[in-house]
C-alpha cells in the first residue's frame, strides 16, 4: 500500500513542500531515499521504540520512504511524525484518508512524545498557502502557528493522541488563530524618562525613529550612550500584522522551538564585540539567520564598536544597503531580510576621555587616529547620523525635571511616518531611510535656502554622494515630525549637524 503524507522543509525563512511517500510491500526492512541526513536517517531507530510505547507495531514489512523531490536535502528530526504515520497508514493500523489534505511534522521521543520543532510558523503559512485544510504539529509549537488563521491546527503530545485522533476516538486538539495586537500597545522595556539631560541625544533619536535612520554615537564612558540605545526600542511604532509575521519566521527558523506565539515587539538585539562573521550575518552549512536578520524590523546595537573585527563590520555593508543578507553555497543560495536600525556606540580614544570636559585624555593623536581607523570609511558612509555625546552635568543630573517618557515620543514618531506614507506613492516604502535614489529626488527637494547650505556643507566637508542622499533623508524624517511638506532651510541645517564625524577627524583637532 502506497500512502502520501504532506511536510515541509525550511529554505531560508520559508518552508517549501517535501511529499513523503511511504510504500509497504512484502519483506522486513526499511529504506529511507530522498537526501535525507544523518538526523534523517536515524528516525527509523526513534519511531520504531514510539511505536513500541504507543501500543503500535511495527509493520512487519518491507517499508520504503521516499522524500520527494529528492535533489533537496532533508535535515533534522521534524520528520519522524509523518514517517511514523506513514508507516501506520501503510500498514493499515490506522485510516489513511485522514491524513490526505494535512500538513504534518514533528520530532519523536522514544516514549512517543511529541517534541517542539524549528520553523513551525513558516510550515502553518505554507499549508495556508498550498490550501491545505489542516496541520498536525507538536502542541509546543501551538501559540505559534496558531497566529494563521487559514488553516484548522490541530496539536498533539504524543503519538498515540494524534492516532486517536485521526480514528475518531477523541475530538481534535483544534487551535484557533490569535488576534494580532492583543499587548502590543503596552511596551515593557526601559523608558526614555529615566534619561537625564542629553535632549540634543534625544531630538536625535526621535529623527532616528521617525525616518528609521542607521546612528552612530561616540563620546566618553558614562555619557549615556548605552542607556539611550535600549530605550530606542521603546519610541518605534507598532510592527505591523505584515512585520510581525516576517519577524516572528526568522525567530521561529534561527531560534525558536514553542516560541510563545507571534512577537509583537520590535527586535532589540545587542551581540558581543566577539561575535564572528557568520554569526553576524547568518550562513553555515546549512544557513541560519545571523544576528542582523534577528535584528530586522528593529535595533541592532553594536557597544564599543571599534572593537567589532574588522571582517565582521565589513560584511555588513551590503546588508545596510540592500536591506537583504545573501548567503550562497554550493548547493543552494538563500536570502535573509536584514532590514535593521543600525545603532552603534564608541569611545573616542582608547582612553575614552578625548574631547572630555572633565578629564584629560593621555592619548597621542596617532593612537587616537589608529582607534578611529578600525571603522572604515565606507561602512561610517552609510551610517545617515553621527553624534557626538558628552558627559551630563552634575547639577543637570540633581535638579533634571520630570523628562519625557517613551509613549509621548512613540506618538509623535507614529504621526510622523503616517505623514511620511500619505505622502509617498509607493506604500511599500515604510520609512524615509529605504526610499530608493528615485524617490529622494522626487520627495526631497529643498528650499533655496536648504539648497545653499546643503551645497556649502558638501564642499566644505567633502562629502560623497551616498552623504548627499542620506542628510536629505534625515532632512524629510525632521520635516515629518513638523508635519511640513517642503524641506526648509532649518531642517537641512539640523541634519547636517548630525554628521558630527564628516566635520573633522577627531584625531586632528
Amino acid at each position: 500500500m502506497l500512502v502520501k503524507i504532506t511536510g515541509a522543509a525550511l529554505y531560508g525563512i520559508e518552508a517549501i513542500p517535501i511529499t513523503l511517500e511511504v510504500h509497504a510491500a512484502d519483506g522486513f526492512r526499511f529504506f529511507l531515499v530522498g537526501l535525507p541526513d544523518n538526523a534523517v536517517k536515524e528516525s527509523e531507530r526513534r519511531i520504531e521504540a514510539a511505536l513500541h510505547h504507543s501500543g503500535f507495531k511495527r509493520p512487519g514489512k518491507k517499508i520504503t520512504v521516499n522524500m520527494a523531490p529528492a535533489d533537496i536535502r532533508k535535515e533534522g528530526a521534524a520528520y519522524d511524525l509523518p514517517i511514523a504515520l506513514g508507516m501506520l497508514a501503510a500498514s493499515g493500523q490506522i485510516p489513511a484518508e485522514p491524513l490526505k489534505n494535512c500538513l504534518i511534522m514533528g520530532e519523536l521521543s522514544l516514549d512517543g512524545s511529541i517534541l517542539p520543532i524549528r520553523g513551525a510558523l513558516p510550515m502553518a503559512l505554507l499549508a495556508a498557502k498550498l490550501g491545505l485544510k489542516t496541520a498536525i504539529l507538536p502542541h509546543q509549537n501551538a501559540e505559534e502557528a496558531a497566529v494563521v488563521h487559514e488553516i484548522e491546527l490541530r496539536t498533539a503530545r504524543n503519538l498515540r493522541q494524534v492516532c486517536q485522533e485521526l480514528m475518531g476516538q477523541q475530538p481534535a486538539s483544534i487551535q484557533a488563530g490569535k488576534s494580532l495586537f492583543l499587548e502590543s500597545e503596552s511596551y515593557l522595556g526601559p523608558d526614555f524618562s529615566e534619561v537625564k539631560g542629553q535632549q540634543g541625544v534625544k531630538r536625535a533619536m526621535e529623527v532616528a525613529a521617525a525616518g528609521g535612520h542607521n546612528l552612530i554615537m561616540i563620546g566618553p564612558p558614562g555619557g549615556g550612550k548605552t542607556m539611550l540605545a535600549k530605550r530606542l526600542p521603546g519610541i518605534l511604532p507598532p510592527m505591523t500584522r505584515e512585520e510581525a509575521l516576517e519577524v516572528s519566521q526568522i525567530h521561529s527558523v534561527a531560534i525558536g522551538k514553542g516560541q510563545n506565539g507571534l512577537l509583537l515587539q520590535r527586535p532589540f538585539r545587542n551581540p558581543h564585540h566577539t561575535i564572528s562573521e557568520i554569526a553576524l550575518t547568518g550562513g553555515g552549512s546549512q544557513p541560519k539567520p545571523g544576528e542582523i536578520s534577528l535584528a530586522h524590523h528593529g535595533v541592532l546595537f553594536l557597544d564599543e564598536l571599534p572593537e567589532f573585527k574588522r571582517s565582521a563590520l565589513e560584511v555588513m555593508r551590503q546588508p545596510l544597503e540592500d536591506r537583504v543578507v545573501v548567503i550562497g553555497r554550493s548547493k543552494m543560495t538563500v536570502a535573509f531580510p536584514a532590514g535593521f536600525m543600525l545603532v552603534a556606540a564608541m569611545n573616542p580614544c582608547p582612553c575614552g576621555h578625548y574631547n572630555n570636559p572633565h578629564k584629560v585624555c593621555e592619548c597621542p593623536k596617532p593612537m587616537i587616529e589608529r582607534y578611529l581607523g578600525r571603522i572604515s570609511g565606507p561602512l561610517m558612509d552609510r551610517i545617515d547620523m553621527q553624534l557626538e555625546v558628552v558627559p551630563v552635568e552634575l547639577k543637570e543630573l540633581m535638579d533634571a525635571p520630570v523628562q519625557e517618557n517613551s509613549q509621548t515620543v512613540r506618538e509623535r514618531v507614529v504621526k510622523a511616518r503616517l505623514f511620511g506614507m500619505e505622502r509617498r506613492s509607493n506604500k511599500k516604502v515604510y520609512y524615509n531611510a529605504q526610499m530608493s535614489p528615485a524617490q529622494v529626488r522626487q520627495e526631497c527637494q529643498p528650499d533655496a535656502g536648504g539648497k545653499r547650505i546643503l551645497e556649502l556643507a558638501m564642499t566644505r566637508l567633502q562629502l560623497s554622494a551616498r552623504a548627499y542622499d542620506r542628510i536629505l533623508k534625515v532632512a524629510r524624517s525632521i520635516a515629518d515630525l513638523e508635519h511640513s511638506e517642503p524641506i526648509e532651510q532649518h531642517h537641512i541645517a539640523e541634519a547636517i549637524q548630525y554628521r558630527s564625524l564628516d566635520k573633522g577627524s577627531w584625531g586632528r583637532r
